[in-house]
């Protein structure tokens, strides 16, 4: 069982991937932005963490980032969740240290299978 961080602003999609990673019998903490999980990752320590790329107030992109400047989210694996495709934004994830980009719909045997490879 892993502590896991789900971020989505979509209420749908949040709720799926917090049902996909309960089943999978993780513990789920979630967040609706960038700057709830910033709060989220410092409260409850989670070992991976599943955010949406496009949210209001804080980007998935800008969440990764700042979360790397600190202690508690420097090694923690962090993918991107999107209906996203375009290059440059992967370069970008690449650039602040993602560890992984996923497209939506998701796959929940994929989801469940990354969290036990990267944790």
């Amino acid at each position: 069982m892993k502590r896991v961080l789900a971020v989505d602003d979509t209420r749908s999609m949040l709720g799926m991937l917090v049902e996909c990673l309960e089943d999978g019998g993780h513990t789920v903490f979630s967040a609706n932005d960038g700057v709830e999980a910033l709060s989220a990752l410092s409260e409850h320590r989670p070992e991976i963490v599943i955010t949406d790329l496009n949210m209001p107030n804080m980007t998935g992109l800008e969440f990764i980032e700042a979360a790397r400047q600190r202690p508690e989210g420097q090694l923690v694996p962090m993918l991107l969740l999107t209906t996203e495709t375009a290059q440059e934004l992967k370069d970008e994830a690449r650039r602040i240290h993602a560890t992984g980009w996923l497209c939506k719909p998701f796959d929940p045997d994929q989801i469940l299978g990354l969290v036990d490879q990267l944790t």
